[in-house]
């Protein structure tokens, strides 16, 4: 009997210990495809094992405006280019505020949210957080900062079922990504915080005056797009 256990036991290890190294291999050896594969992400994922609808349709980045790419730069990651994947110094704001007691928002990057749209799950807690920060150092890493952006804006959430840019300007607008004009690109990008709440078709007050917000950011926003439009 001792024998007996003592073989289950190491059999037990060795799955813990493979398990744990498919861990954390498995993001690095995907990334390093996903950059000449199109990914899926873990919420579209999740609805295909429960049977639900998703549309997403590809494209490549030189397929969609660069209003959307604007847009979303400046209203989601504004120091995009600047950062490797985690913005220090918004994230050390952000636990100065959390230490006076007050809430926390902000301080994930496009990066960050791409880490988890790709490897992690939806609901916000310090561990998914915490794995969220290597895993975006790790991917700046690996893909150039064109090919994140181009990831984020073909797995981003815009709606029940609606994931990426040519699925979100079909959806909403009726027509290619390639043809956003800037105030739509506007209200795609900041819907993208509440995109299951907010109609980029028909955006509440809040939302249109995020979206005008926007559009002035952009116009003073100077050259912090060189990184993903230095070509177009």
């Amino acid at each position: 009997m001792p024998r007996n256990r003592t073989r289950r036991s190491l059999k037990i290890t060795r799955i813990i210990v493979w398990t744990l190294l498919l861990l954390v291999l498995a993001p690095p050896l995907l990334t390093v495809i996903y950059s000449v594969v199109p990914p899926i992400s873990t919420l579209m994922i999740g609805r295909y094992a429960q049977g639900l609808w998703v549309d997403r349709q590809w494209r490549s980045l030189d397929q969609i405006s660069p209003h959307l790419v604007r847009a979303v730069i400046t209203s989601e990651d504004a120091r995009f280019c600047e950062h490797r994947g985690v913005d220090w110094d918004a994230l050390h704001g952000q636990i100065q505020k959390l230490n006076a007691g007050q809430e926390a928002r902000g301080a994930s990057t496009i990066t960050m949210q791409l880490a988890k749209n790709l490897f992690l799950w939806g609901d916000r807690s310090f561990i998914r957080k915490g794995l969220e920060l290597p895993t975006a150092l790790m991917i700046d890493q690996i893909l150039t900062k064109r090919r994140i952006m181009e990831l984020y804006l073909n797995v981003a959430e815009w709606g029940e079922g609606i994931f990426g840019a040519e699925a979100a300007a079909q959806a909403w607008f009726g027509k290619s990504a390639a043809d956003l004009t800037q105030a739509e690109a506007s209200r795609l990008a900041t819907a993208l915080p509440n995109p299951i709440l907010r109609n980029p078709a028909r955006p509440g007050r809040g939302h249109a005056r995020l979206a005008d917000t926007n559009q002035r950011r952009i116009a003073n926003a100077g050259n912090i797009f060189g990184c993903v439009l230095a070509s177009r």
